[in-house]
């Protein structure tokens, strides 16, 4: 659970104290685990795509029951920003739960997964342009490391595997507690079952 926040000591703006910070944060451990998945095989190539499928997971579901709600309220045009991250957001989810039931050795894994990249990458950038800059111009210190505190406990409950079709804060909020615990559970059997 490491890559999801590791304070920076002195910094005014690390994950801990701002929710922008956090976020900018995963950002980047998502494109290493991008990285490590692209440029490993066999069993550590699985492991870098678990954790990879479970940082996509945690991070998404704490921008759609944080970040976006604040957003379609505190910014200008914000309902359509946040309309058009949650479309991309779905068909990431969509992408991602494909490959989760693919072996990472199968030959069409990689083409697939670099797509998958191609359109992570695109909406994160736009995630930071539309609505982390808008964020930091419409919020003080102190919300932003409130914000910063409900993602981390927001994360800390979200499923650690893709549910397309739950992208919204209402929606993650119902059904994410029972998703985070079947997802938990089927993470113990195959850390378990590769264990033995």
């Amino acid at each position: 659970m490491s890559e999801l926040h590791t304070p920076h000591a002195g910094d005014d703006h690390s994950p801990d104290i701002d929710v922008v910070g956090l976020l900018m944060r995963q950002h980047g451990g998502i494109r290493n685990l991008f990285d490590e998945v692209e440029q490993s095989g066999g069993e550590e190539r699985r492991d870098a795509f678990h954790r990879l499928v479970r940082l996509l997971a945690v991070h998404e579901t704490a921008e759609e029951e944080i970040v976006h709600p604040f957003v379609r309220r505190a910014v200008s045009g914000g309902k359509q920003i946040v309309e058009d991250r949650l479309a991309e957001e779905k068909a990431a989810k969509e992408t991602l739960a494909r490959l989760d039931d693919m072996d990472t050795d199968d030959p069409t894994f990689m083409p697939r997964l670099m797509k998958l990249r191609k359109d992570v990458q695109e909406h994160a950038r736009a995630e930071e342009r539309y609505e982390f800059t808008h964020i930091r111009r419409s919020t003080d210190v102190t919300n932003l490391a409130a914000m910063a505190k409900a993602v981390k406990a927001a994360q800390a409950m979200a499923p650690t595997r893709p549910h397309p079709g739950v992208e919204s804060g209402a929606a993650n909020m119902a059904l994410g507690p029972v998703a985070a615990l079947m997802d938990r559970t089927k993470d113990a059997i195959r850390k378990a079952g590769s264990n033995g």
